[in-house]
């Protein structure tokens, strides 16, 4: 990661977070449909970094005054 930008590390660590939840999620057991509270907790989390990804991905928009000084 030598070289990468805070925003590209960033970005490297949300993609590794979303990998590790696709892994837990797709080996978790079975869950009761609404019923399983850490199971709905890895869907809120994935949910979260999949925002997260998506509002580092666009640019930013710095407001700037139409009469510097």
């Amino acid at each position: 990661m030598t070289g990468l930008s805070p925003l590209d590390r960033a970005a490297e660590a949300l993609t590794e977070a979303q990998r590790e939840i696709a892994s837990t999620i797709s080996s978790y057991p079975t869950p009761i449909s609404g019923c399983d509270a850490q199971f709905n907790h890895l869907l809120d989390c994935r949910r979260r970094l999949e925002r997260a990804r998506r509002e580092l991905a666009q640019p930013e928009f710095v407001p700037t005054s139409r009469n510097p000084g």
